[in-house]
């Protein structure tokens, strides 16, 4: 079954777009989706979160583009694997803010920092059902 499309897209500004986008397809598991570039700049990219979502990410520049800068964001992802995601993280060698374990909400998660500064959160809680 095909994840329905995502309505909320966190939205990052890069330094390094094409460096960022290789992080969150090879260590943290986003599959990329749409990637749009104008020579080394990334004008708009796209990666899908497997299990529903995505996030939005182009490379921080002076022509009036996404105006927010890099390394000033984080995000939480919700995976039914967490070790394997765990795994690649620290196979990557990737800076961890938060070892995995369990967490008093539910679950078990950890907390990366990627090469662009932002902070992600990823775990197996998926929020509070609504009412």
């Amino acid at each position: 079954m095909t994840p329905p499309a995502p309505t909320v897209w966190p939205a990052f500004g890069a330094a390094d777009a094409p460096a960022l986008i290789r992080f969150l397809v090879d260590v943290l598991g986003f599959e990329e989706t749409l990637v749009v570039r104008d020579g080394d700049l990334v004008v708009h990219a796209e990666l899908a979160w497997p299990p529903g979502g995505g996030v939005m990410l182009g490379s921080v520049r002076d022509d009036g583009g996404w105006p927010v800068a890099a390394g000033v964001s984080g995000a939480y992802l919700v995976t039914d694997d967490v070790a394997a995601v765990w795994d690649r993280v620290l196979a990557a060698g990737a800076e961890v803010l938060r070892p995995l374990a369990d967490v008093p909400h539910g679950g078990k998660e950890f907390s990366v920092r990627d090469p662009e500064g932002n902070a992600w959160s990823v775990g197996d809680y998926r929020g509070e059902p609504r009412q």
